[in-house]
């Protein structure tokens, strides 16, 4: 929401909004960068609606029965949600929508990144915060440019995704997350019929076999493609490699972010950009915040933040980083009790397979953002499948693991959804250099 709220406010139209997280708390940095943009935050008690808006936008996790919406509701002001407005928006540019249950946040503000250094002048609408993009007026999540180009986050996670009707897309992967993959592998489907350009997708995806057929341009490392990577070298925080002789570097680590840039090299190479244009400004990328967030790394001592939440995203992760240290201690917090419900099973096996004998997982409690939710399951289900399974676990809260800093050199730190974990690797690593 912030992310659309900023853009719109850029391209100077009158922005109002609300968020139960800033009534909660007033210093929240958002609250801060999008006040200081211009835009107008009200409590989320209906008080900031009124006759003269043209239109209200809520996010799909907004309940019916919240204030806004019934004033909204009253008041006979059109309402829409996030996916459909950002549908509409999507229309009127030459958008590239980038999609995949795991990846896209970094991809797309990798995409826009490359392109606003090429002097392309992108549009970008996005779900992660750019590094480079953030200022005192800007959250990072978004940016406006001179062209008819827009790069977008396509999330599946409400279905809405067969609305969006790109010029180009880019499919990363196919896994489970907030739906069965056979739910998602239609969404992703329909999401192709919609796009009347280039399709750049995943070739060493197993979920994506079925969907690449010949108008497809594909990326891997292991299988055959039009764009493959060689000549791989991966180090502890970033990535060398070549493609059809160009050689290139990447600044953020881990096979999975090397997918990453591929996808953006085959998107950027379809539309006209030479390779070596974009091997000179690809190394500058310095990432997405909360992704491989690094707040202590002095070579004795090792805290890293990271957004990884679903089983592909940790399993990914956790593979990266084991060569970071021979004993590492992950801390977990899921997000949601639906999402924890729905892929228990594949938490505890994404743990089970690729947590050493000498690494340890600590689970923090279920996060709640609010709303009506069955809160039928909890950390400790997660832990005991994973404890069946041979792996050193516990669940334990923030306090606790702070008492026990000195236990472990290693710390990863995972979750999504709420923007205190950042604050919270950021303490580990604070009390690890001043224990007193």
């Amino acid at each position: 929401m912030s992310a659309i709220a900023a853009f719109m406010a850029d391209k100077g139209h009158v922005v109002f909004g609300s968020d139960r997280a800033f009534d909660k708390n007033p210093d929240h940095p958002a609250f801060k960068t999008l006040k200081t943009k211009g835009i107008i935050i009200a409590p989320q008690d209906g008080s900031g609606i009124n006759k003269s808006f043209d239109f209200a936008v809520f996010s799909t996790a907004v309940e019916p029965d919240q204030p806004e919406y019934l004033k909204s509701k009253s008041l006979g002001i059109p309402i829409k949600t996030r996916p459909e407005y950002l549908a509409e928006i999507v229309s009127e540019f030459k958008t590239i929508a980038v999609a995949g249950t795991s990846g896209k946040s970094t991809t797309s503000g990798m995409l826009a990144f490359l392109m606003k250094r090429l002097g392309l002048e992108p549009n970008f609408i996005g779900g992660g915060r750019v590094k480079q993009f953030r200022t005192e007026t800007n959250p990072g999540n978004s940016i406006t440019g001179n062209s008819d180009i827009l790069v977008i986050e396509a999330c599946e996670s409400d279905g809405t995704i067969v609305n969006y009707k790109p010029e180009h897309s880019i499919i990363l992967n196919l896994d489970l997350d907030h739906h069965s993959i056979e739910k998602t592998a239609g969404m992703f489907e329909a999401f192709i019929k919609n796009t009347s350009g280039g399709i750049i997708l995943n070739a060493d995806d197993d979920g994506l076999e079925k969907i690449i057929s010949n108008n497809t341009v594909t990326f891997s490392i292991d299988n055959r493609s039009d764009f493959k990577a060689a000549d791989i070298e991966y180090k502890p925080f970033g990535t060398d490699f070549s493609l059809n002789g160009q050689k290139f570097g990447l600044s953020i680590p881990g096979r999975y972010n090397l997918y990453n840039a591929l996808s953006c090299i085959a998107m950027l190479s379809e539309t006209g950009v030479g390779l070596k244009d974009i091997s000179g400004v690809l190394h500058e990328f310095a990432g997405i915040e909360r992704r491989f967030d690094i707040h202590l790394s002095d070579g004795k001592k090792l805290v890293i933040d990271d957004y990884a939440h679903n089983p592909h995203k940790i399993a990914a992760l956790i593979q990266t980083v084991k060569n970071l240290g021979e004993s590492i201690c992950y801390i977990f917090q899921p997000h949601g009790f639906a999402p924890t419900r729905m892929m228990k099973n594949e938490y505890i096996a994404a743990f089970a397979e690729n947590l050493r004998d000498t690494d340890h997982l600590i689970l923090l409690p279920i996060f709640y953002a609010g709303g009506t939710v069955a809160k039928d399951i909890s950390s400790t289900d997660l832990a005991d499948g994973i404890r069946t399974k041979g792996k050193s676990v516990e669940v334990i809260n923030r306090n606790e693991v702070l008492k026990r800093l000195n236990e472990w050199n290693n710390y990863i730190v995972m979750g999504a959804r709420d923007e205190t974990l950042s604050d919270f690797a950021k303490k580990i690593a604070d009390k690890i250099r001043n224990p007193k």
